[in-house]
């Protein structure tokens, strides 16, 4: 596979250093996984990394929300890197381990709440079928509002590119890959 070089950070170039300093200034703190490729083409770094820091910190929808249509979103690519970062926060975001388990396993978790039902349910069908019904999108609009769907459409269009520089230039994940095929003795 392809890789990019990984960027050298005493040889920033002054648009590089910008968007570099922009991150680690930002509550990322570092410059790792997918956003030291965009680093290669430092005007998509800066606006990614804005969209990002929108999508990750700042959008309407509670991190328990965002995080499990990261989740969802990492588990259909099966982008690793984005998987090992992302369970976590989404544990802390109050998760339960078992649900997360499922996601990863691509087995639909059940949901006590009816919210985390909807993202979950307009996630998988929007990434898998690229489009969503008008059932999936009704339910999920009376539980998030426009405002969270159109968020939350955001998010997922932000962590599929995520996912895709993960996948197109083999950014392994933080410890073992959450997604590599098990191994029979």
């Amino acid at each position: 596979m392809f890789r990019i070089p990984d960027i050298d950070e005493s040889r920033l170039s002054p648009e590089q250093r910008k968007v570099y300093d922009a991150i680690v200034a930002g509550p990322r703190g570092v410059v790792r996984g997918p956003l030291r490729i965009w680093l290669h083409s430092a005007p998509l770094a800066e606006r990614a990394q804005d969209l990002g820091a929108f999508c990750r910190y700042h959008s309407s929808l509670p991190p328990r929300l965002s995080e499990l249509a990261i989740l969802t979103t990492a588990a259909v690519w099966k982008a690793g890197y984005e998987w090992t970062v992302h369970a976590p926060e989404a544990l802390a975001a109050g998760i339960d381990p078992a649900t997360i388990e499922a996601i990863r396993q691509n087995r639909r978790p059940r949901f006590d709440q009816p919210d985390s039902a909807a993202v979950y349910d307009f996630t998988r069908e929007l990434l898998e079928t690229r489009q969503v019904s008008e059932e999936t999108l009704s339910r999920a609009r009376a539980e998030l509002g426009v405002r969270g769907l159109v968020d939350l459409v955001g998010i997922l269009g932000y962590y599929g590119l995520i996912s895709m520089t993960i996948n197109a230039f083999g950014v392994p994940p933080d410890g073992p890959d959450p997604f590599a095929p098990k191994v029979s003795s």
